[in-house]
């Protein structure tokens, strides 16, 4: 699943300016225009509105664009995850040095998200998304002639930070540029754009790496974001509703403090960092565990494991009606214990128990996320934008952690070491779930005191 699909409901509530992922739609600011808009529309001021509706050539367009450039960013994001073996295998790393090819661009994604939704704000969602999609193309291409892992390690962080404008703009573009009631459906193709991009990534890189090496690995992995930016350049209607905003920092820095200081926000970025720390820590090193003993893979059926991928798509879409049945926290315990029990089975020297692990692993990673995402859009009670963009910048860091401790702990004791990083993060989640269960008791036990005294 990918990331921006942490900011659906949040987008879809107007009002409020958007400054980060998941987006808001733009309060409107009289004279301002989109760098890559059309005029403000005085139609507009007649009472017509503008957005796009199901049915339209423009909301097609919208459509389409979107889920290209999410493919475009994911593919990107993920490309060396699916070759981190051939990468050891040619440059002599262990999985630890090999795996910062990976998390180092989930961190710089992370450190440029709040930037990139200000910018976004000051020349426009299309140009922003414009922009990111071509620089992280374009550092793409130079992937494949890096000399050395420090060269690899730093042009990924280039390329995570130019990422970052697509996750930190595209659900605000929507909010503005498509009608309330098709939002949800304009939204679900973007998310799964995404979602298809994170594993077609993976896949791709892998396979062209198994085949010809790492660095056609990375060369297909820019082939196919190429397309995909080109598709989006092309298809992306002209934005007709946006409106410039200045950027207050002192503003956003009182909003972000503010979040920072709320127990319950700062629990819920907790959750998705862990959960996030886990799949790195799983995905990063599976490959490795794959392709030796006891199961001896070839290295493109090893890479070919991302398909488990899809079983997210399916989960992210259920975690409401399990929530629903079970409420949140309800919902956090069932997502903790499905990746536990996942963690544990995959521990036998058995390929089906592995792979059947590896589904629960990630089935209850996608309930977790999709969980943990949702709330802070319902807890928040301002400023939105900027406790979901908090959200995103922790659960990529987890990302990064993650990856880069189990690929150690890989190296250093097998799976057993990755597996316990993630049983470890698990057993915080559970604490902090656990924690919040006896405060809401509290709090109700309290309530009823009150209510009986009264």
């Amino acid at each position: 699943m990918s990331p921006a699909s942490t900011g659906a409901s949040a987008a879809a509530r107007p009002g409020a300016r958007p400054q980060s992922v998941p987006a808001e739609p733009a309060a409107a600011a009289p004279g301002s225009h989109d760098a890559h808009a059309a005029p403000a529309a005085p139609d507009r001021v007649r009472g017509q509105d503008l957005r796009h509706r199901p049915g339209e050539r423009g909301f097609r367009r919208a459509n389409l664009a979107l889920f290209a450039a999410g493919i475009a960013t994911f593919v990107l994001l993920y490309s060396t995850q699916g070759l981190l073996p051939v990468l050891s295998a040619d440059l002599d790393l262990t999985p630890g040095q090999a795996s910062w090819t990976a998390s180092a661009a989930t961190l710089g994604l992370a450190l440029a998200l709040l930037p990139a939704s200000a910018l976004s704000d000051r020349f426009g969602r299309t140009a922003v998304m414009t922009a990111s999609t071509v620089a992280a193309s374009v550092l793409a291409l130079a992937l494949p002639f890096a000399p050395d892992l420090s060269t690899l390690v730093v042009l990924r962080v280039l390329q995570g930070a130019a990422l970052a404008g697509l996750p930190a703009t595209a659900m605000a573009y929507l909010a503005e540029e498509v009608h309330p009631g098709a939002l949800a459906s304009a939204m679900g193709l973007y998310v799964a754009g995404n979602s298809i991009g994170g594993m077609g990534g993976r896949l791709v890189s892998g396979w062209a790496a198994a085949a010809w090496g790492w660095r056609w690995g990375l060369a297909a992995s820019a082939v196919l974001a190429l397309l995909a930016t080109l598709a989006f350049r092309v298809l992306i209607p002209a934005a007709r509703n946006f409106r410039r905003s200045p950027v207050d920092p002192r503003a956003l820095g009182r909003t972000v403090s503010a979040h920072l200081r709320n127990p319950l926000l700062l629990r819920l970025y907790a959750l998705g960092l862990l959960f996030m720390a886990v799949f790195g820590a799983v995905y990063n090193t599976v490959g490795y565990r794959l392709i030796a003993a006891p199961f001896h893979l070839p290295e493109s059926v090893a890479a070919s494991i991302f398909v488990v991928y899809l079983v997210g798509t399916a989960t992210s879409a259920g975690a409401g009606r399990l929530a629903g049945r079970l409420g949140r926290r309800g919902a956090l315990y069932a997502a903790i214990g499905t990746t536990t029990a996942g963690l544990l089975l995959s521990l036998a020297d058995s390929l089906v128990c592995a792979l059947l692990g590896l589904v629960l692993i990630t089935a209850g990673f996608f309930a977790g996320h999709a969980t943990a995402s949702s709330s802070v859009g319902r807890t928040a009670t301002h400023g939105r934008a900027q406790a979901s963009a908090l959200y995103l910048i922790a659960y990529y860091l987890g990302n990064s952690l993650g990856g880069t401790i189990g690929a150690d702990e890989y190296h250093s004791t097998g799976w057993t070491g990755a597996a316990a990083v993630g049983l470890a993060a698990m057993a915080a989640a559970v604490g902090i779930t656990l924690y919040a269960t006896r405060q809401a008791s509290a709090v109700r036990r309290a309530a009823a005191v009150d209510t009986l005294r009264a």
